[in-house]
């Protein structure tokens, strides 16, 4: 059973600049001859994190992670003016130019592996691989599982909580009346549906594991920024086309891949991972038992390492 590899610090960091507001924060770790490798985070707006180096064998992999648009340290936080998908996608390729990177690997889980799926698709010739993890398709079904009519059937209590703090809540449009109270004048309704949005997040992410905070917790803006960055891609559908990701998989057939997702995942349910590698039949699908939504848990942790030290030994 592989476990992550040691902790390890970048050697160097820097704020990639997009000719725009934006300034995004990208490091690199491991080894600066070594395969080179772009790490993508979840969310929208959840941002990477020092175990998200441990992945790779810092030996060999030449690591590099990225806080998309208004995320983690990149500036300025929450900030939704020019922060679409292609924007990402287009970050992705000035960080590729800029590290004067002629080919790198894909590893991205949640949105970052549909993020990792958009952008291969339009710069297959950049990518030696891909690691696609808790598979999210886009697609509106995908959405409507997690923010109308799915897991909420699982969770109903806490889904109640999050219809519940919505003024004039309906459960047939949650993601509008999330935006109406995030982006109007009531203060006390923007934390109140901050705060149950993300708590409905931490629930059917982490399952058994989740640990409600008190009630009584104070909800920043930086928490209300977070959340309305999630529901500014929500309510565009990531921008892009419905089943776009799908349809375009003709396109990466030349790309090794390595699809690994979870029996338990109740974020992305395990469909979205067979419907990919129906998609991609030449990629190797590993579905995991006992393994939810999160890079997290022995099981989990082994199959990303075994994918990642497959590829850096080809």
């Amino acid at each position: 059973m592989k476990t992550l590899y040691p902790e390890i610090t970048p050697y160097h960091t820097f704020f990639l600049e997009t000719g725009s507001k934006h300034s995004v924060y990208v490091e690199q770790s491991g080894n600066p001859d070594g395969m080179p490798v772009i790490f993508l985070h979840g969310g929208p707006c959840s941002g990477t994190k020092p175990d998200h180096r441990r992945f790779f064998n810092p030996e060999l992999y030449r690591i590099i992670l990225f806080d998309q648009r208004g995320c983690g340290l990149s500036l300025p936080f929450g900030e939704l003016e020019n922060n679409t998908t292609q924007d990402l996608i287009d970050d992705m390729e000035r960080i590729r130019q800029h590290l004067a990177i002629d080919q790198w690997l894909v590893f991205g889980g949640s949105w970052g592996a549909a993020l990792g799926l958009l952008y291969t698709q339009q710069h297959q010739e950049k990518v030696a691989g891909m690691i696609i993890r808790a598979v999210f398709l886009v697609r509106k079904q995908d959405l409507d599982w997690f923010a109308k009519d799915g897991a909420s059937r699982i969770y109903p209590e806490i889904w109640q909580r999050l219809v519940e703090s919505i003024p004039e809540h309906s459960p047939e449009n949650l993601v509008k009346g999330l935006c109406d109270a995030l982006w109007g004048e009531d203060e006390v309704a923007k934390r109140r549906v901050a705060k149950e949005w993300m708590a409905w997040g931490g629930q059917v992410a982490l399952g058994n594991d989740y640990q409600a905070g008190p009630q009584n917790n104070h909800v920043t803006e930086k928490m209300v920024k977070q959340v309305r960055m999630e529901l500014h891609y929500a309510r565009h559908h990531y921008f892009i086309k419905e089943n776009q990701i799908l349809e375009n998989c003709p396109a990466l057939y030349n790309i090794p891949t390595i699809i690994i997702h979870g029996r338990q995942d109740l974020v992305c349910p395990i469909e979205a991972g067979m419907k990919l590698h129906q998609a991609l039949p030449h990629a190797q699908y590993i579905a995991l038992p006992n393994a939810g939504h999160i890079a997290q848990g022995s099981e989990m942790i082994d199959a990303l390492v075994s994918a990642t030290d497959k590829f850096v030994k080809k």
